[in-house]
């Protein structure tokens, strides 16, 4: 009889095993590094600062510049996770090497969208939103390991500042992240001329189920973009944000909450739910976007000139036409050693 528990015991060890060293390997898969080189000093880390950012196949110029802005406006140690599908690893690594680019520290991370699976509903409106990597803001504690603190940037910004100061911003007590809020928008005045611009809960998410009523959340509580963020690792992991997140896009495939139709698509909806009331601000200035909401309207020059960083968060990118103010855009533009990614220029 004793002889018959051992052997059912020792099985049991074996069968828990197993499933740590499964949950361990599947974790890994998600985001991989492409050098698997984690061997920094931790002294040398402290002083680094991680920047996130994407490189999409058809839109790698895109990363490059916002790079190349970064990198050439601070003194700053920074080290860019520069994160693409399998299939565009060698391409983002031949840009960087081959051009200007290739004294920055960076690392190369795929990201395997297998992760997704069974998380996103389909939509037709705006289908450049389900792009994999729109989702990798979702999954940085699986991408970064080693740092404390982590800045995300989308690929669509142009950065005229010191990034330290992003990096230094402050996040309260029990904030796993800061953002930009909408309603610390340039004044009433310029918010006016942005026909159809959302800033409130109500043109994310869908007011008429159930689900999103039982939040309990006003829809005309001031929403967030999620293009910019200073992220906390620890709080984050503490959270489970990202398991959090994933509830919420699971529902989303269940129920239809939210979709690309409303103002911020299927990136920002569940992040508004999940940080709601839970997350400190960035300095607005760090974050002045829409400038690629509507091709005829412009800022004015003096106030781009204040401005921390850029973002072309709209339809209408500065490497494309037609877009404005893409002369700020094209001043750090890095030429494509392939030939592949060109400048849309069309006679205005």
């Amino acid at each position: 009889m004793c002889s018959v528990l051992r052997k059912v015991l020792l099985f049991l060890l074996i069968v828990t095993l197993c499933g740590i060293l499964y949950k361990k390997v599947h974790k890994g898969t998600v985001l991989r590094n492409e050098t698997d080189d984690d061997s920094e000093a931790p002294e040398e880390m402290e002083d680094e600062i991680p920047v996130v950012i994407c490189a999409a196949a058809g839109r790698m110029g895109a990363a490059m510049a916002a790079i190349n802005s970064i990198y050439s406006n601070t003194d700053a140690n920074i080290l860019f996770y520069v994160v693409g599908l399998r299939n565009t690893l060698s391409r983002i690594r031949k840009w960087i090497e081959h051009s200007k680019l290739r004294e920055i520290n960076f690392k190369i991370v795929e990201f395997n969208p297998i992760v997704l699976k069974g998380k996103v509903r389909p939509d037709s409106s705006r289908p450049e939103l389900l792009q994999p990597l729109n989702f990798v803001r979702f999954y940085l504690p699986l991408l970064i390991h080693q740092h404390e603190k982590v800045i995300y940037l989308d690929d669509d910004v142009i950065v005229q500042g010191d990034i330290q100061e992003l990096y230094d911003t402050t996040l309260a007590l029990g904030h796993a992240a800061a953002f930009s809020d909408d309603c610390d928008l340039p004044s009433a005045q310029d918010m006016n001329r942005f026909v159809g611009l959302q800033n409130t809960y109500m043109g994310y998410l869908d007011y008429r189920k159930k689900t999103i009523k039982d939040l309990g959340i006003s829809p005309s509580t001031c929403s967030f973009n999620p293009g910019v963020i200073v992220a906390n690792m620890t709080e984050w992991k503490h959270q489970r944000i990202t398991k959090q997140l994933e509830k919420w896009m699971q529902k989303n495939v269940e129920e239809n909450l939210y979709s690309s139709s409303l103002g911020g698509g299927v990136a920002t909806s569940p992040m508004l739910i999940v940080f709601h009331g839970k997350y400190s601000t960035i300095n607005p200035l760090w974050h002045i976007r829409h400038l690629g909401w509507n091709p005829d309207t412009r800022y004015s020059e003096h106030f781009l000139q204040e401005a921390k960083l850029l973002h072309w968060n709209g339809r209408h990118k500065p490497w494309d036409f037609p877009s404005v103010h893409n002369d700020l855009w094209e001043s750090w533009f890095v030429p494509d050693p392939a030939g592949i990614f060109k400048l849309n220029h069309h006679s205005s």
